[in-house]
């Protein structure tokens, strides 16, 4: 893999299932992670499980995203504890799944909200500190049904392809200056939420991935970790679909 040696990131929702793979996926390359998310306790948990397995000095950062004043906070907080930052990865994401006609207006602000804005004003804020340093790598976690959409889920949906074009969008700013902004889409990964599905649904799933089987966490690591790295200074505003051939987009 590539050498992320003597870089700070700074990663949100890192203590989910995908979060902490993509934050150790950096770490064991060399980065130096800022490990963000709303659950203080787990985040120390996950910080000193790093640091027994990989070594580092790593760093936690509560933030809730849903707050506004958390949101525009997160990235001086994450220079002051870290001194700078090279790499910013969107990870954190919720979901309030309800059918279009009886989704409510706060079910969509919601996700609206955390999946989209939240992101927008992270990667607003770490603009100026890698203009600065005419260096930066942006990455967002999207999602497969963010190109395909999915019943239940315009909400989600809407905030994932809204994240795509914001990508594309700010990648055309920021080229000149050394910055790339891309996603990563994951199709189904194996998590503690796919583990609660039974036998016959997961079956059901495997069915629709040529690969045969959900993904792991490890594979969206990778994929961070190589948009994350300097070798990649030439990939800007793509979108790397990590789903096992279920939707093969171009």
């Amino acid at each position: 893999m590539f050498s992320l040696s003597g870089m700070n990131a700074l990663v949100t929702g890192a203590s989910g299932g995908i979060g902490s793979s993509i934050a150790m996926a950096l770490a064991s390359q060399g980065a130096r992670v800022a490990l963000s998310g709303s659950n203080g306790d787990k985040l120390r948990a996950f910080r000193e499980q790093m640091i027994n397995e990989i070594g580092g000095d790593h760093v936690e950062i509560t933030c809730n995203l849903s707050d506004s004043t958390q949101v525009e906070e997160l990235i001086p907080a994450t220079l002051d504890t870290l001194g700078g930052i090279d790499i910013l990865v969107n990870n954190a994401g919720i979901t309030r799944d309800n059918l279009a006609m009886r989704m409510k207006d706060e079910e969509w602000d919601q996700v609206i909200s955390v999946n989209l804005e939240a992101a927008m004003r992270l990667m607003r804020a770490s603009a100026r500190p890698m203009m600065k340093a005419r260096f930066g790598r942006i990455i967002n976690i999207t999602s497969v049904v963010g190109s395909t959409g999915n019943p239940g889920q315009m909400n989600y949906a809407a905030a994932k392809a809204g994240l795509t074009g914001l990508t594309k969008s700010f990648a055309q700013e920021v080229a000149s200056r050394g910055i790339t902004a891309n996603c990563v889409a994951p199709g189904f990964i194996r998590t503690a939420m796919t583990a609660q599905l039974d036998e016959k649904q997961q079956e059901t799933i495997n069915a629709r991935i040529p690969a045969g089987k959900m993904g792991e966490g490890t594979d969206i690591g990778a994929a961070v970790a190589y948009l994350a790295s300097r070798e990649a200074g030439y990939v800007t505003g793509e979108t790397l679909h990590v789903n096992g051939g279920m939707a093969m987009l171009g």
